[in-house]
């Protein structure tokens, strides 16, 4: 069956316009499923073939008996997971870009740190136990979105004027790492078994990055607590000298989902979270088990997919070309589930 028989359709958040781009380009029909008060804003997108709203994205299960008739691939993203949750992602019934038992090992922080230290991945200290705590720290709550629910103590006593925030729900106390933040964009494909780094950024968060341009003495007195959540990205070039690590990185912990979660394994874009130590040591704070919202810089590529690619070349666009890779293989079994 050619591609253009089949559509390609994500929800309306996060990279969905990068994600629908790329599809198009690849020459696939595209199809956005959204809320009805973003439609409008949608519509401003040639790129974009069909629209479907809900007045909810839980109303999506009313709507996915109707698509499954047709042939759609869907591509998850950050906002799916959280805005229809663990179980509803795991028992859709389209087609999904992508490996379902990554969710499990992604979601609990738990499993999470397992994997990522079965792929020998430099990790900071984790606490278990608050009298054991090395200050400082920062405190994350499990499957925050976008930093939200992150808190950053200095000592025992600002541990424990903040905890309450939480509530009852499950955290993590990890070391705080001091260094620079550099979120690694990978690709792997289990058609050809090679791992590409797609592109790089930084996270811009409020209010932490601003209060870091304020010099410490004017920040005496402010009564004003750090927050973490995401709203922006900026590129981020690495020096070369630690591309090496940056790559073999990628690939011991594709290695390690493989041991972990059957032979597929975690396929398709990923991120590595990490921060880079004053001696050129990476850390990963997090894993990212499908594309994240910093690719939404290199819509038209980024210097690191240019050395792999003679075209533009987003992580949208790889998706699309793997699918349409698949396709002419007749290996779809291979990257749907």
């Amino acid at each position: 069956m050619a591609k253009i028989n089949y559509t390609i359709a994500t929800f309306g958040s996060h990279s969905a316009l990068q994600i629908l781009k790329g599809a198009k380009d690849e020459g696939f029909k595209t199809l956005i499923i959204t809320l009805l008060d973003r439609k409008d804003f949608y519509q401003r997108f040639p790129f974009i073939d069909k629209i479907i709203t809900v007045k909810n994205y839980s109303d999506f299960p009313e709507i996915e008996e109707k698509l499954v008739k047709e042939n759609i691939i869907l591509i998850p993203h950050g906002s799916i997971v959280a805005y229809l949750g663990l179980e509803k992602n795991k028992s859709m019934k389209l087609k999904y870009f992508g490996n379902k038992q990554v969710l499990d090992w992604e979601a609990d922080r738990a499993k999470q740190r397992e994997w990522l230290h079965k792929a020998e991945i430099n990790l900071p200290k984790q606490f278990d136990n608050i009298d054991d705590v090395t200050y400082p720290v920062i405190v994350k709550s499990y499957g925050a979105a976008g930093g939200k629910g992150y808190f950053y103590a200095k000592n025992r006593q600002d541990f424990e004027d903040k905890i309450h925030h939480l509530k009852d729900a499950p955290f993590v106390i990890q070391e705080y790492v001091i260094g620079v933040t550099l979120y690694i964009h990978y690709f792997y494909s289990p058609l050809t078994k090679t791992i590409e780094i797609m592109s790089m950024d930084r996270r811009y968060e409020t209010n932490v990055d601003s209060l870091g341009r304020i010099p410490l003495r004017g920040q005496e007195g402010l009564e004003i607590e750090p927050s973490y959540v995401v709203v922006g990205n900026s590129p981020l070039v690495l020096r070369e000298s630690l591309l090496p690590e940056a790559y073999a990185m990628g690939e011991r912990v594709i290695k390690a989902s493989k041991e972990l979660m059957g032979e597929r394994g975690l396929f398709g874009p990923f991120c590595l979270e990490t921060v880079i130590t004053p001696d050129q040591k990476f850390f990963v704070i997090e894993i990212s088990g499908r594309i994240v919202a910093g690719t939404n810089l290199f819509i038209n590529g980024s210097p690191y997919s240019d050395l792999i690619y003679q075209e533009p070349m987003s992580t949208g666009r790889r998706v699309a070309r793997e699918i349409e890779i698949a396709i002419k293989e007749n290996k779809l079994g291979e990257i749907l589930n």
